[in-house]
């Protein structure tokens, strides 16, 4: 029987969707608008997105995914439906076997929510993959091979660091910290010393256009817009990539934290393994200038950002679905 096949990467900030032969059909905003009075989905992605922060009372765009899990099912299942739709076409006579990634730290209970949520939203199975298996891959790391290697995938919701060696992950750390602290993290920075308060998007642009890990002699300056706190009225002001990286600097000493707690868990080997080849970045977070430095200052080892650390861990969907049976000691199991 003829069957489609999809790699989705559920994000907390981003969805994408590849399929073999075709590439990354999807990339757009993991969020919904839903109609307050009647509960009914008006839309998703990139359209519902653009609502936000510009809607009446009884619209409100919803992100489903909160840290990397599903915090509300049935929007979830939406979302699956219309990212399975888009991807298959109107005309889909046969159900499409996925594989959708999760966070490393996901439970039981949350994995059987995704495997549900996608077979109600049209999948004929679900394969449920731990990100830093699919983003080593989509790295292009041999994660086949007995060495070790590590990857630090930062997305939306979570930062994931993983040691991985024959086909498995040795040792882990899933901190709830990523993308959307990094954005609330430079919200409240402005708050603070500007006394401006700033929308979502403005914070996620900021972060996007002159985001940085370490100050910098050539600053990179945006002018912004926003509330003035203390009159109430519209304010303009200029903010540059120092102030930035001394915003983002608290989450980024939690995640080099927590690549600390990964390495103190690991087998020497494999340590001594990691130390030769150097700490891989994939995920949205790995665009921040000056990260691979920071890393390497904080932990003497060095780091470095992968090929298009944006679709890391959905090129790494593409290969397990290309060869399923191959990698299917590397899924979880099927519920």
């Amino acid at each position: 029987m003829f069957t489609r096949k999809i790699g989705i990467d559920l994000g907390t900030a981003n969805t994408i969707v590849f399929v073999p032969n075709k590439g990354f059909i999807i990339n757009e905003p993991t969020i919904v608008a839903l109609s307050v009075p009647d509960n009914t989905v008006l839309a998703v992605g990139k359209e519902a997105k653009d609502m936000i922060g510009r809607t009446p009372s009884d619209i409100k765009p919803y992100q489903p995914l909160r840290e990397g899990v599903i915090a509300d099912y049935y929007i979830t299942k939406a979302i699956l439906k219309y990212f399975i739709k888009k991807a298959t076409g109107n005309l889909n006579i046969f159900k499409p076997d996925i594989v959708i990634s999760v966070p490393a730290g996901i439970t039981q209970t949350e994995r059987r929510a995704v495997v549900n949520a996608a077979k109600e939203a049209g999948a004929r199975e679900a394969y449920i993959v731990r990100e830093p298996i699919l983003a080593a891959l989509g790295a292009g790391i041999p994660i086949n091979s007995h060495s070790g290697n590590m990857i630090v995938n930062i997305g939306g919701g979570t930062a994931e660091t993983a040691i991985v060696s024959l086909g498995g992950i040795v040792s882990w750390s899933s901190l709830r910290v990523a993308g959307n602290k990094f954005d609330k993290a430079i919200t409240d920075y402005i708050k603070k010393k500007y006394s401006l308060s700033i929308g979502d998007q403005t914070a996620e642009a900021i972060k996007i256009q002159i985001g940085a890990a370490l100050p910098a002699k050539e600053k990179r300056i945006m002018n912004i817009r926003g509330r003035d706190l203390i009159s109430g009225l519209p304010k303009d002001i200029a903010i540059n990539s120092n102030e930035v990286a001394e915003a983002l600097h608290p989450y980024l000493l939690d995640i080099a934290g927590s690549i600390q707690n990964v390495f103190n868990e690991t087998p020497p080997e494999l340590v001594a393994d990691v130390m030769e080849k150097g700490i891989i970045i994939s995920g949205g977070g790995a665009h921040i200038p000056y990260l691979p430095e920071f890393f390497k200052r904080m932990l003497g080892v060095n780091a470095y950002v992968a090929e298009e650390p944006l679709f890391c861990v959905a090129k790494g969907a593409g290969l397990i679905l290309t060869h399923l049976e191959v990698y299917k000691r590397t899924l979880l199991n099927k519920r």
